[in-house]
């Protein structure tokens, strides 16, 4: 019968099967014959001593037991051409992946996106990179895929008690994402990678008999005696529904201002605010690895940091090795940061959201917006940090001892942010009370991670889109919200996720809980 085993192992022999072969049998003492296959199960880094490890669980099969590859498979699919209708707005993890759970079920989604197909995007990914020109309905936010097709596909989650994670992996894998991410404990697929996988989802639906609207942009949403009807696009046509997933995303403020005023209920929420810091790769490898090259054998070296500073977290967020930063604004008139890797995580420099929690009280100078102030908050960095850097999408940058020692940067070198940077003094895009968090828990940084306090890393701001500042209440048990009768509110839009796996698990949730109501 195969045996499990977990073992410490060099990079070297993690990478070479023969070598991890050899290395098991005399582990376990037997020979090289009797050791039929090994099948690494799960595989992570060990990075914390001098000599650098691989933690791996494999499955050992022995001389005359037979090793049958896992085939991972999509479910069996049904034709819903005629069968009940549900629109899902938003086609993001959320709201793909509940499109096919309501497949699955047997019912009809009808997926209407703002944006652009995943192909159709990148003409207006060039255009804001290329032009400072910024498409409201097709961005590094909106489109096909959401957030996470074009900054990263990181699959890395804590949520496992929100649900099967393994499912939702297998499910990639079975659309076109390499097996690794089965067994990584930080799987990525990889911004050039992931639009395929998007768009094979999409054309699944579609072979289903569901369907999938482009460029349409909901207007309105009609409800009656708090009962959703159907809604509005902007085109002025109206599509009769009465189940409603609402699956939008973290950045669709107008959604957020459409429901505040129809008066739907909606609740101020904490997200995290801060800079996106670039170091050059090898200097993370060197303080990570303890090594002055990283050799072949070892990935490009992420890092993990919290502090408690001044009573707030302020922590890493969204850590790209070896990748690039992005301008993900929504809207002309603000700048926002975010990051992403390709898959092979080969760019020659490391970055990574530094973010401070925040809290409802901060939100007071915005209190007459309601459940709006954090979105206003949001919104009064984003826009200074537009004007700061000439009103255009030019970032507001500054050096990170500069910036500690309040001091303008005389120079910034070229960094991966495309658009440029204006060199400023960062604490102007933010309230005194977050710069004074942000230069203390550098240094505190600098202290747990010898050589990340210096001023080879750049400060780029904000990185403002971490989560909603706002929540779409839902009740508990039905997923219904706790106003309106079929509307369910979903994934990050809503305040129920965070993250690619989370956002896809909670969408798989609220298309069960329909398929509850449509086929008790």
């Amino acid at each position: 019968m195969p045996q499990e085993l977990l073992l410490q192992v060099a990079p070297e022999v993690a990478a070479d099967p023969k070598l991890l072969q050899e290395h098991v049998g005399k582990l376990i003492q037997v020979s090289a014959v009797e050791l039929q296959n090994l099948v690494i199960l799960k595989r992570s880094i060990d990075a914390r001593q001098k000599a650098i490890k691989v933690n791996l669980k494999v499955l050992i099969y022995f001389q005359g037991e037979k090793y049958k590859p896992q085939k991972i498979e999509l479910p069996d699919y049904k034709n819903v051409s005629q069968a009940q209708e549900v629109i899902i707005i938003g086609a993001g993890p959320a709201g793909l992946f509940a499109a096919l759970q309501l497949i699955e079920l047997g019912l009809k989604p009808i997926v209407i996106e703002r944006g652009k197909d995943v192909r159709g995007r990148r003409r207006d990914l060039k255009a804001i990179n290329l032009e400072h020109i910024v498409n409201e309905d097709s961005n590094y936010c909106f489109g096909e895929g959401g957030a996470g097709t074009y900054s990263d596909g990181k699959l890395y989650t804590r949520s496992k008690k929100r649900g099967d994670v393994t499912r939702i992996l297998e499910l990639l894998v079975a659309f076109g994402a390499s097996p690794e991410i089965l067994i990584e404990a930080h799987p990525h697929i990889g911004t050039n990678k992931l639009p395929q996988i998007i768009q094979d989802i999409r054309e699944k639906i579609i072979a289903c008999g569901g369907q999938v609207l482009f460029e349409t942009r909901v207007t309105d949403i009609v409800i009656k005696n708090n009962e959703v009807q159907g809604i509005v696009t902007q085109k002025g046509e109206t599509i009769v529904a009465n189940k409603l997933i609402l699956a939008t995303g973290h950045s669709a403020r107008d959604i957020y201002e459409l429901l505040d005023s129809k008066q739907v209920f909606l609740e101020a929420k904490p997200f995290a605010i801060g800079v996106r810091a670039e170091h050059p790769q090898a200097l993370i490898d060197s303080i990570q690895y303890n090594c002055d090259y990283r050799g072949d054998y070892l990935p490009p070296a992420p890092y993990s940091i919290v502090k408690q500073i001044g009573g707030r977290g302020m922590y890493s967020f969204c850590m790209c090795p070896g990748g690039v930063i992005a301008p993900c604004a929504t809207s002309p008139g603000e700048v926002v940061t975010n990051g992403w890797s390709p898959s092979k995580r080969d760019q020659a420099t490391a970055n990574s959201g530094i973010v401070i929690e925040l809290k409802l009280e901060d939100y007071k100078p915005y209190e007459k917006f309601g459940a709006l102030a954090g979105l206003e908050f949001q919104k009064s960095m984003e826009q200074k940090a537009w004007h700061l850097a000439g009103e255009t999408q030019r970032v507001p940058a500054q050096r990170m001892v500069d910036f500690t020692q309040h001091k303008v940067s005389s120079d910034i070198p070229k960094t991966s942010y495309v658009p440029g940077t204006t060199s400023v003094e960062m604490g102007e895009v933010f309230p005194g009370f977050l710069s004074q968090i942000l230069r203390e828990g550098f240094s505190e940084f600098g202290k747990t991670m010898k050589g990340y306090l210096t001023n080879e890393a750049i400060l780029h701001a904000p990185e403002s889109r971490t989560s909603s500042p706002v929540r779409i209440p839902r009740n508990l048990e039905t997923f219904e919200h706790v106003q309106i009768k079929g509307l369910y509110p979903c994934g990050e839009g809503a305040g129920y996720a965070g993250g690619i796996v989370s956002a896809a698990i909670d969408g798989e949730k609220c298309a069960l809980k329909i398929a509850e109501v449509l086929q008790p």
